[in-house]
């Protein structure tokens, strides 16, 4: 009985500590409507990350934080595209 409670707690302990380490996520699903996204291109040095929306979101987006917050951009924008590659192309070339 010892056993089985002290490995309740240490699995407890690690699901906490393994969400207290996500980047800009939350248990909550955040997606996007129509009017939230941005039709503009965004300077990549502007972009401090991004996160694609969950499929069970109405809109196919992505959530690209900038410093004063995040905007919702389409993942099919040639801008974005562009972007990816960039980021891509410089994880290989740093590794």
């Amino acid at each position: 009985m010892k056993i089985s409670f002290a490995l309740l707690i240490l699995l407890l302990a690690a699901a906490w500590t393994g969400s207290q380490g996500r980047s800009f996520r939350s248990s909550r699903v955040k997606c996007c409507s129509e009017e939230m996204f941005s039709r503009r291109k965004i300077s990549e040095f502007r972009i401090q990350g991004y996160q694609y929306t969950a499929p069970t979101c109405t809109h196919r987006a992505v959530l690209v934080k900038l410093l004063k917050g995040l905007v919702c951009v389409d993942p099919e924008e040639r801008w974005f595209q562009e972007y990816l590659r960039k980021q891509k192309k410089s994880n290989h070339t740093s590794t």
